[in-house]
């Protein structure tokens, strides 16, 4: 832009300054008029000439003159002399003092057409050289976008356009490339990250803006299509310059091709890992081995393995796939769930990176990578146990705990208030010594001290409130699931219906 100071620093021109507080106003165009009341026919940002020709008489007249003019925002008034008036008139300069509007005199010998003409030249060449240099821009993003790493090469090339600084950040505010830039050590990292959780929480493509004193911070989200993956923040001048508002938006559009291609390819490496993990499930580890060097050749499935399936929302799991692949972690969707392959040693901590990020997870037995879907199955028992309160279970936890270990416990312990309803608590202990001693009479009197006859005796009381013979042994598994069910308390009482 053309400033004041721009045009009354030309000496060809002869214009004094006679009032110029605010040196730096910009102009936009250069308009002559001889009305008591221009304002209408003003835009705002003009140099407005007038030599005054209906201003003669003028005196207290002149204040709301110049507060119009300065209401309309003109950039300057150039009073042209030695025509109506021979200098300028004291009370038009003590107006533009009170309203601080920029005020220089022209002499007679300059013609309005020459300030009009300097001011219209200059702001051609700006103009052609704003173009010129956004093109030139335009070209260094666009070639950045071919290199090797294209977003932190964009990104960088942004930050010198803007003579600022800029970043690339995560959805969750992380920064993933930078900040970079020659005032990058001045970029606001937090406001930043705040800015994107925001417009996160809002969901939608909106962007954020905030200005202060010395810098401008921006925040625009990255992609062509669905949610953003990725959001370019910028910090820049106040004032950004249109040149430098085509850079931003070129970057950003350039960004969102970049994304598009990596959106491409990370669709065809999740199918190609997905494939991967479905021939592991049949028992094809080496067939999976050989898709996966098509894409992920430092990817090795191990000898021995553990599968994780997780459930949980939808976007998490996809988020979870993505931070699994950057671990090195073969991971994929399988029949709505994330599924992974990992050593048998690391299950258990990528387990707990799962938990965290929301989702449930059911970890299977260690196997051989030829028998994948044991381990698989496994992984898919294990899920079925998790709770609101264990989140992750692992197989050989519930091995250990035997079949009790596969029975929920709130359904457990219902099952064993009915099954064992109306036995006393003698008979609970006389049942307990029964099944742990295989049935033997003679074993289970000389454990609680009493007569056979007594044992006799009291297991038939038992049997008549069963619902089955203790001879069979679906009786005595079920008695055996009941008594351990039993809920701590409840373990030396009667069991009321």
């Amino acid at each position: 832009m053309v400033s004041v100071r721009d045009v009354v620093g030309v000496r060809a021109l002869g214009l004094r300054g006679v009032h110029i507080g605010r040196p730096d106003a910009d102009i936009r165009w250069v308009a002559t008029s001889e009305l008591s009341d221009p304002t209408p026919f003003l835009e705002g940002g003009e140099i407005l000439l007038t030599t005054g020709i209906e201003t003669r008489v003028w005196n207290e007249q002149w204040n709301d003159y110049v507060r119009r003019l300065a209401d309309a925002a003109v950039a300057a008034v150039g009073f042209g002399i030695g025509l109506t008036h021979e200098r300028t008139p004291d009370p038009l300069i003590a107006a533009c003092r009170a309203h601080d509007v920029n005020l220089f005199e022209v002499p007679r010998r300059t013609t309005f057409v020459a300030i009009s003409r300097h001011v219209a030249r200059v702001l051609s060449e700006q103009e052609s050289a704003a173009t010129q240099a956004s093109l030139q821009t335009q070209r260094r993003l666009i070639s950045a976008a071919t290199r090797r790493d294209p977003a932190t090469a964009v990104v960088a090339a942004l930050a010198q356009a803007l003579d600022g600084a800029a970043c690339l950040m995560a959805p969750d505010g992380r920064a993933l490339t930078g900040p970079v830039g020659p005032r990058r050590s001045e970029f606001p990292l937090d406001d930043a990250a705040a800015d994107v959780r925001r417009l996160q929480t809002h969901g939608g493509r909106s962007a954020a803006a905030q200005s202060r004193p010395a810098l401008s911070l921006s925040v625009q989200p990255i992609g062509l299509r669905g949610r953003p993956s990725t959001y370019l923040a910028t910090m820049g001048p106040v004032r950004l310059s249109e040149a430098e508002r085509d850079a931003l938006t070129t970057a950003v559009a350039v960004l969102g091709l970049v994304d598009e291609q990596r959106r491409s390819r990370t669709t065809t490496r999740r199918l190609l890992h997905s494939r991967a993990i479905e021939l592991v499930i049949g028992n094809d580890s080496r067939t999976a081995q050989l898709i996966l060097e098509v894409d992920a050749p430092a990817l090795v499935i191990p000898n021995q393995i553990r599968f994780l399936r997780a459930g949980g929302d939808e976007s998490a799991i996809v988020d979870a796939v993505d931070a699994l692949e950057q671990r090195g972690v073969l991971a994929g969707i399988h029949a709505d769930e994330l599924c992974a392959v990992s050593t048998p040693q690391q299950a258990e901590s990528i387990g707990d990176t799962l938990v965290a990020a929301g989702l449930a997870v059911g970890v299977g037995a260690a196997v051989a990578s030829d028998d994948g879907a044991s381990g698989y199955r496994t992984a898919g028992l294990a899920l079925a146990q998790t709770t609101p309160t264990a989140a992750q279970v692992v197989w050989d936890r519930v091995v250990n705990d035997g079949p009790l270990g596969l029975i929920d416990a709130e359904r457990a312990a219902a099952f064993a208030e009915s099954w064992l309803h109306g036995l006393s608590s003698e008979q609970l202990e006389t049942l307990r010594s029964f099944l742990r001693h295989h049935g033997s009479h003679l074993k289970v009197a000389e454990e609680l001290g009493v007569h056979r006859n007594t044992v006799r005796n009291r297991l038939d009381t038992i049997e008549a409130l069963l619902p089955g013979h203790l001879d069979d042994p679906q009786t005595r598994v079920s008695a055996w699931i009941a008594l351990q069910s039993l809920p701590p308390e409840r373990r030396d009482q009667t069991i009321t219906p």
